[in-house]
């Protein structure tokens, strides 16, 4: 199992990226938001992977965060999301407003994703607003307005500071899961700086 990729973005397309880690190519699907944080080709790339085995294929699909991973991995839980749809969502709905949408009932929001219908949005929220919040920690509490405060200015302070924003984005991550509701922005900047810096 590939669970994490670290070298070069050799060549960026519309839905995939090719990660050059000491001269082996890996092609892994993205997620436009996390095609758009990772940078440039040439860029030196950190990304979590998820890896699909199936009978006539091996898929590598990445992520910029361990929370996008986490809602990647839900939402292929759903009947009739595959891999490829559930990068779909993740594209036009970043994992905080997708969890509001789950967490709302907002079959509507869900649907605005290509390939993504009125039925399959309503299977989409319906079977996971019992698994969203007990299996994803702080993304499910990412609706409580005062951690998703904490959360975005721990993010822009990172940014501000020279992080890539997928960088940023799993440090804060990590950082907010270790830490909790209750953790203050203070906190959340040092210890991401810390999990940034091991990383």
């Amino acid at each position: 199992m590939i669970a994490r990729l670290t070298g070069i973005l050799a060549e960026a397309g519309a839905d995939h990226g090719v990660i050059d880690v000491n001269g082996v190519g890996y092609l892994v699907q993205l997620s436009g938001k996390t095609l758009q944080a990772l940078g440039g080709v040439g860029s030196e790339v950190k990304i979590l992977t998820d890896m699909q085995v199936r009978e006539d294929a091996i898929t590598l699909f990445g992520f910029g965060s361990t929370t996008e991973r986490d809602w990647f991995r839900l939402l292929t839980q759903v009947q009739g999301v595959g891999g490829r749809l559930a990068l779909a969502i993740l594209s036009t709905l970043a994992p905080d407003e997708l969890s509001r949408a789950v967490a709302s009932g907002d079959k509507a929001m869900v649907a605005r994703a290509n390939g993504v219908g009125p039925k399959l949005a309503l299977r989409i929220v319906t079977e996971l607003k019992d698994k969203a919040g007990p299996a994803l920690g702080p993304v499910g509490m990412a609706t409580a307005a005062p951690k998703g405060g904490a959360v975005n200015d721990a993010l822009s302070a990172l940014a501000n500071l020279g992080f890539r924003p997928a960088e940023a984005s799993a440090a804060v991550g990590a950082a907010a899961e270790e830490l909790g509701e209750g953790a203050t922005l203070d906190a959340l900047v040092r210890l991401a700086l810390r999990k940034a810096s091991k990383a």
